[in-house]
């Protein structure tokens, strides 16, 4: 029975941190410390930087 409540108590958790998962990261960041620590470890992230940064900055991916 305690293993049932557990198991279900985690289930209807991650529903509910499913559907708010966007207010949650907007929260997320808005704290300044976080929004510069997650932009500059995604920047070392090669897909990042040759995908996305030149389509950001309107070059083309060479």
């Amino acid at each position: 029975m305690r293993s049932f409540l557990v198991i279900s108590s985690l289930v209807v958790g991650a529903g509910v941190i499913f559907q708010k998962r966007y207010k949650l990261l907007n929260m997320l960041l808005a704290v300044t410390v976080i929004r510069r620590t997650v932009v500059a470890v995604s920047m070392n992230l090669p897909y990042v930087r040759n995908k996305i940064l030149p389509s950001i900055l309107g070059r083309s991916a060479s």
